[in-house]
């Protein structure tokens, strides 16, 4: 944590207003906020540009891009780990619920190996070791359709730093893939799998969920309690499907796929949260409902970059414009996953949080990144 930091000149995007002032850090927390044009000495002049709380990312794969940057290459993992964590650092992101997949598959084309234990250590013993230039927390990816789920989670424990426990339940032909053909053309890609392979891989994930997914479900569930995580649903469909989300105490829903899903989280009281690259294309690479509908509905509460950093920060400017209201819009992205993920030291400019902020100028309805600080240190 650096001593004293002060970005002045600058339009703060405050929870409900945006406005003209200056922000000051002092070891690595917010000390002061002031309503003024004037620059005091030695403070940065921002020239203008926006300056807004550190991004909080609740669902990425980035990191899993990273270790295995083409299907069945091991990249060495702690420089992995920390080229993931600059290239989030040099988009705006503070924060980042790092997700891993539990629950594996040990046989057949569709196979998966377990990892997240062993990358979960490498990834807590850097940020120990200081190599690490934002804060990191654990997403654990509990995989439905899988042979070893609960054993995975088992391995974890509360001094794991795990944040999140979302319920995946990919079973072919519900939820995200509703629609075989999608799903043939994902895996197809990405496993290089031929029809008869395909067809025998969802044969399995069929079995796997008729088999254990009852017990699965409620173990993750369990499991999550015991690690006092925030515990998700994923792709929930139907009315039906966020009934159950509810009985089971989800406190948020990612990428729900239909209006008719969204609509019952709201009556439930479950944030939803929807990809940034959906709202980008304008668009579900699944078929799936659009964002922006969501967005234009009220019904949008969280966005996440999924599986592009960079979206997070354009996409959060994108929904001011649809919202006409920036601080709206950027609370999407900040104070919204910040108090689904229960962190209450960041994601608003406000004395006493964490000095995790961003420098950002927009150019033909683009923002451009033009510095980010956390804890008060400049990491980009």
């Amino acid at each position: 944590m650096s001593g004293v930091q002060c970005l002045a000149n600058a339009r703060l995007v405050l929870p409900d207003a945006v406005v003209t002032g200056s922000v000051t850090i002092q070891q690595g927390m917010i000390s002061e906020i002031v309503e003024s044009d004037h620059i005091p000495t030695g403070a940065l002049d921002c020239e203008g540009d926006f300056v807004l709380p550190g991004l909080v990312e609740l669902h990425t794969d980035n990191v899993e891009r990273h270790i295995e940057p083409r299907p069945e290459v091991d990249w060495p993992h702690l420089s992995a780990l920390i080229a993931h964590d600059a290239e989030l650092a040099s988009t705006g992101i503070t924060t980042v619920f790092d997700a891993m997949r539990v629950g594996s598959i040990h046989s057949g084309k569709g196979r998966y190996l377990d990892y997240a234990r062993g990358l979960a250590n490498e990834l807590l013993a850097a940020r120990a070791q200081g190599l690490l230039k934002i804060s990191h927390f654990l997403h654990l990816r509990a995989e439905i359709c899988s042979e070893t789920l609960l054993e995975e989670l088992a391995a974890f424990g509360p001094d794991d730093r795990v944040g999140i426990v979302s319920l995946m339940d990919h079973t072919p032909g519900q939820r995200q893939f509703r629609d075989l053909t999608a799903l043939k053309t994902y895996v197809a890609k990405k496993r290089g799998m031929n029809d008869a392979e395909f067809e025998a891989h969802v044969a399995n994930l069929i079995d796997l969920q008729a088999r254990l997914g009852t017990q699965h479900e409620a173990g993750a569930v369990q499991e999550a309690r015991r690690l006092n995580a925030v515990l998700a649903s994923h792709d929930d469909t139907t009315a039906e499907q966020v009934a159950t989300s509810q009985a089971n105490g989800v406190g948020f829903a990612e990428f729900p796929t239909t209006v008719e899903a969204a609509e019952a989280c709201r009556a439930h009281g479950i944030a939803v949260m929807m990809g940034a690259p959906n709202l980008i294309r304008g668009g579900s690479h699944s078929g799936n409902v659009a964002a922006a509908e969501l967005a234009k509905a009220g019904l949008l509460d969280i966005i996440s970059s999924d599986y592009v950093p960079s979206a997070l920060l354009l996409s959060a400017f994108q929904l001011g414009q649809i919202w006409n209201d920036l601080p709206r819009a950027i609370a999407t992205v900040t104070a919204n996953p910040a108090r689904a993920a229960r962190l209450s030291d960041r994601g608003l400019l406000k004395p006493g949080l964490r000095g995790d902020v961003l420098r950002v100028r927009e150019l033909n309805n683009t923002p451009l990144l033009r510095g980010v600080w956390s804890q008060g240190e400049r990491v980009a």
